[in-house]
């Protein structure tokens, strides 16, 4: 099932979307509509496409066929200086935050309005830096080095600075893999906030259910390159398939279990004790 957008509520839309590596097909003629202003959770096993499918928004990867529209222009064959304006649109928080270790805090959070901007106003950027780390609960840690972080805070630091533009997309790779239940609830915390704050669209990649459930206004998952199911967290409670099932329980398959079952005793190798 796959929930229906209202005309005029897409902010960025997918057509026939297939990406092949070689031989292997990630993406399978994925068609998406992702409503303005909401939050977009989209989940499955690893190996499923997620991760590719983000980076496929932001044109970090290009499709082997398809089409990708951002406020209903097509982005995915513009020239890298035409996407550097879209882009400045979207912020993206990669898994582990991907700061610079050499850059400070300080710096971190500059590199996309700098990269974007002609504003050399020092007042003006001190109030970027402070307004945003302030928003994440980081002020005062601007002249920090990444390597001085917990993980947690390098999350945060990092949205502080998808967020430096003011954009309208936020993508999320993971936001909280590697981080205990608290710390990841934090980041779940700020993702509404932010959205609630800003009026962004999010569309976010997770693992993990429970955010999945807390965040999303919308949830899809992937499976085998193609959308398995789409609607809400009820849609995804109530779902009678298997894999479904299998996956928001993290439940192993039978398959999977049998492959599993040989014994050590059935693997000696000659020679070996």
């Amino acid at each position: 099932m796959q929930e229906q957008v209202k005309n005029g509520d897409g902010i960025i839309e997918l057509k026939g979307l297939t990406k092949r590596f070689g031989e292997i097909v990630v993406l399978n003629d994925i068609s998406l509509t992702f409503e303005k202003g909401k939050t977009t959770v989209i989940i499955g096993p690893s190996g499923c496409g997620k991760t590719v499918l983000i980076k496929h928004i932001i044109v970090l990867l290009r499709p082997s066929s398809g089409e990708i529209y951002f406020h209903n222009q097509r982005i995915d064959n513009l020239d890298e200086r035409e996407l550097g304006k879209v882009r400045a649109q979207m912020g993206f928080l990669f898994q582990g935050g991907a700061l610079f270790d050499s850059l400070t805090v300080y710096e971190n959070i500059l590199f996309p309005v700098k990269q974007h901007t002609q504003t050399k106003d020092t007042r003006k950027l001190d109030e970027i830096v402070k307004m945003k780390l302030a928003m994440v609960g980081m002020d005062g840690f601007q002249n920090y080095y990444p390597a001085r972080l917990s993980g947690g805070q390098k999350k945060r630091v990092a949205l502080a600075r998808a967020v430096a533009l003011n954009p309208e997309v936020i993508l999320y790779d993971e936001p909280t893999t590697g981080l205990d239940p608290i710390r990841a609830d934090i980041i779940n915390e700020l993702i509404l906030k932010t959205q609630k704050e800003l009026g962004v669209t999010s569309i976010v990649v997770t693992h993990d259910m429970n955010s999945a459930y807390k965040i999303g206004d919308r949830i899809i998952m992937l499976h085998n390159g193609k959308i398995l199911i789409d609607g809400n967290a009820e849609t995804f409670k109530n779902s009678t398939l298997p894999i479904v099932q299998g996956f928001i329980r993290g439940k192993v398959s039978e398959k999977d279990l049998k492959s599993l079952q040989v014994s050590f005793e059935d693997i000696k190798i000659d020679g070996i004790q």
